[in-house]
């Protein structure tokens, strides 16, 4: 099955010159690819709900950024949720990524809408 959607890669940078406080920031960045796996499985916890963990695996072709990037890969967006990514292999030209539970990490910040009119 074909896949299109965003990466979030956390890139970790300090928050003013010589501040020595860093923070990580996600940037995503849209790749295509394939769905080479889709399953599912629930692990029963002590919570109320059982955990949904997905076992995807997905092949993105690898851009410049992607490969120079690949260890700061946080999460895929798969029909409409971020799932952590669990696991990177390089197989160029392109990365497996192996999807594990929700991922629930820092997102990057909406883009503010430009209403479309000029005061």
């Amino acid at each position: 099955m074909k896949y299109y959607g965003m990466i979030g890669y956390g890139i970790t940078a300090e928050t003013a010159p010589h501040s020595g406080v860093w923070e990580k920031t996600i940037v995503e960045r849209p790749h295509k690819g394939d769905l080479v796996r889709n399953s599912r499985r629930i692990q029963e916890g002590e919570n109320v709900n059982d955990n949904i963990t997905i076992s995807n695996e997905l092949t993105i072709i690898a851009d410049p950024y992607a490969l120079q990037n690949y260890m700061n890969i946080c999460y895929a967006e798969v029909r409409g949720a971020r799932w952590k990514v669990n696991y990177v292999e390089v197989l160029h030209p392109r990365l497996r990524l192996t999807l594990g539970g929700l991922y629930n990490g820092p997102i990057p910040a909406p883009v503010p809408v430009d209403s479309g009119t000029n005061s």
